[in-house]
């Protein structure tokens, strides 16, 4: 079944966003459930260096999903929260270099939605509706980059590294410092030419999120691109609230291995060993752990957020993000452990997710996340029964 056949056009799903949302976004999961079938179709085919899931994201445009989280106003179907946590699920259940580009793809159109006016929402309305992606690029190479201005205009100076989507991403968000030394988001329009080096992206998973460094300077920046003040990006608890997200497409990383560990053992006959079903009953219990804190985060992060105290949710998040992060490890070790040798060559896609996994898990900052919650709980004089209520 063709992605064409099996999902209607993005204009059928815009017209129904009003529907989406008195629903909780049904509709939109069972398209994200399609683009992760196909998504996993192909990966083993997009797992190389430097690869880029070209028509994987075109099944993400014509499913709806890119314009999903936009209000309707604005062609989407304010997908958020829960819902928009199953979608990330089932496409990181496909795919994970897709999960992350779609991700940053989200990050990207909330911090809009968030610091940006309606000029900058319709610009970036319009792009999705014609099929774009976008990234939120926040990683500096050893000299920040630049936002300079000269001759009545603005220009970005320097480069930006671990930039998923590079050469291919044509209005990324990145961060950059003004003279005055103002920390503010860009929304760049770069074009063909513009220089994306992914020679240095040698990692051993996330091959197909064609990650790397993009060179900005000269490019030209118009008023209209700037978003928001200085210190906007790094602003709590949005700035550590949203990593549910990403940790969401890696429990659909899991998911997906639960299901070829089970798949395994009843191809092989092996499920009634007793050793076996000890080890898939584990694996079930850390699938099952990582998707009751992933449920939880996405229902704190759900709207209105600006009614939530902010310290119990980035403290909530934080931990949710490390509990996947443990129980992911625990799950490729007893995969790895039931399969065997077999988990460790290709084409067996076990092997394929796990390094892809496990890079991914490989998010910044894991002991400072943990001290900061932790700190936030031991100051608390409630019962622990009541911290998250």
């Amino acid at each position: 079944m063709t992605a064409s056949a099996a999902m209607p056009a993005t204009a059928e799903v815009i017209s129904l966003s009003e529907e989406l949302v008195s629903i909780r976004g049904r509709p939109l999961q069972w398209f994200a459930r399609e683009v992760g079938e196909q998504a996993f179709a192909r990966a083993a085919a997009y797992d190389e260096d430097g690869a880029y899931p070209a028509a994987d994201v075109a099944a993400l445009h014509e499913s709806g999903l890119i314009t999903a989280v936009f209000p309707p106003e604005f062609g989407g179907a304010a997908l958020s929260g829960s819902s928009l946590s199953e979608v990330l699920q089932s496409i990181g259940s496909g795919s994970l270099p897709l999960g992350r580009l779609f991700e940053g793809h989200v990050n990207a159109i909330e911090l809009v939605l968030r610091y940006g006016d309606r000029d900058q929402l319709e610009l970036l309305a319009r792009e999705a509706q014609e099929g774009k992606l976008f990234g939120v690029w926040n990683t500096d190479d050893s000299n920040n980059l630049r936002l300079i201005r000269s001759h009545g205009r603005y220009w970005l100076e320097g480069r930006k590294i671990l930039a998923s989507g590079a050469g291919h991403i044509e209005r990324p968000l990145v961060t950059a410092t003004d003279e005055e030394g103002r920390r503010l988001m860009i929304l760049p329009k770069l074009r063909p030419s513009d220089c994306a080096d992914l020679s240095g992206w040698k990692a051993q998973g996330m091959r197909a999120s064609a990650t790397g460094a993009v060179d900005f300077t000269g490019v030209g920046v118009e008023p209209i691109e700037i978003v928001g003040r200085d210190g906007d990006y790094e602003r709590q608890p949005w700035f550590s609230g949203g990593a549910w997200r990403f940790a969401a497409v890696h429990l659909g990383g899991m998911q997906r291995l639960l299901d070829l560990l089970r798949r395994h053992l009843q191809e092989t006959n092996r499920g009634q060993d007793p050793h076996q079903a000890a080890r898939l009953g584990q694996a079930a219990m850390a699938t099952e752990t990582a998707g009751l804190w992933v449920a939880r985060a996405a229902t704190f992060a759900e709207p209105p957020l600006e009614s939530r105290a902010p310290d119990p949710l980035v403290a909530y998040v934080n931990l949710t993000r490390l509990a996947v992060e443990a129980a992911a490890l625990d799950l490729m070790q007893l995969v790895h452990r039931s399969v065997g040798l077999q988990a460790f060559l290709r084409p067996n896609p076990i092997e394929r997710i796990s390094r892809d996994l496990a890079t991914y898990l490989r998010q910044p900052g894991p002991d400072r996340t943990l001290t900061n919650a932790a700190a936030w709980v031991l100051a608390q004089p409630q019962a622990a029964q009541d911290l998250w209520r």
